[in-house]
């Protein structure tokens, strides 16, 4: 029997079974066939089908964004330095995504004429996604309509986080990498004894796991989310927040986000 056949006949004797479906295809009279990228990714179009866009997506609090009243050298330099090449655009209600700013439609003004640009003319229309949304839905929609980043709202219809068809395509075949990725940039340095550099971004699941913490993630994903909600404004460079016994240096920062935070257990 084909492959294709002995699937067929899996899923309709046992349709909600993925982990029967890993264990044939990672079987040895598969496996011959099969190399082990192929494996993982049917199992990667298996596992997106069961994701939901929450699952995968960027949070609000890791989002680049830009907003309408920078200036253009503002921005061009929020570009480079992320090396991104779409940006979600904010007006004056800092919840409202009004558009999406491609680099390279503003990279042309990075030498000449900056007076000739006009941020209305270069926006593209938004495209606004629940939370809740089938990640194997969107996939089609992102192919369809050939769009390649989304904004995700929650319940109330508030900016919750991006989505990108690189994520989603990275549940199938695997981490992407290109130049600007940091996957040699460890989110933890330890700089001395019981003394850590840690990246603002680190989700805070990954912090607990590492100092054996317990902070609660339900209204943050990031360290320097918590530390913004704990102060209810976003920490200047140098304030030190103690949070239990724990002690939060903020190192880096600018007016937008925390960077890196010294951390120094009691």
């Amino acid at each position: 029997m084909s492959l294709i056949k002995s699937i067929k006949s899996f899923f309709k004797k046992n349709k909600n079974d993925s982990d029967g479906f890993y264990s044939l295809i990672r079987s040895e009279k598969w496996s011959n066939l099969l190399g082990n990228d192929e494996i993982k990714m049917i199992e990667g179009v298996i596992e997106v089908s069961n994701l939901q866009v929450r699952d995968i997506m960027i949070p609000r609090s890791s989002m680049i964004l830009l907003e309408d009243e920078m200036s253009i050298d503002q921005m061009l330099k929020i570009i480079i330095d992320s090396g991104h090449s779409r940006f979600p655009v904010i007006g004056d209600n800092k919840d409202e995504v009004i558009g999406i700013l491609l680099a390279k439609d503003l990279l042309r003004f990075s030498q000449a004429n900056k007076s000739d640009f006009k941020l209305n003319n270069y926006l593209r229309t938004a495209t606004f996604i629940p939370e809740s949304k089938q990640l194997q839905i969107l996939l089609k929609e992102f192919r369809k309509s050939r769009n390649h980043i989304a904004i995700v709202v929650d319940e109330y219809g508030r900016i919750a986080g991006l989505l990108t068809i690189e994520d989603v395509l990275e549940q199938i075949v695997g981490d992407i990498e290109d130049e600007y990725d940091p996957h040699d940039l460890p989110m933890i340095k330890e700089i001395g004894h019981k003394k850590y550099v840690v990246e603002a971004l680190i989700r805070i699941e990954d912090f607990n796991e590492y100092f054996e913490t317990e902070f609660l993630d339900e209204d943050y994903d990031t360290l320097g989310g918590m530390l913004i909600k704990i102060q209810g404004r976003l920490p200047e460079v140098e304030e030190i927040i103690k949070v239990e016994n724990f002690s939060f240096r903020i190192l880096e920062a600018d007016d937008r986000r925390l960077s890196s935070i010294e951390v120094i257990p009691d």
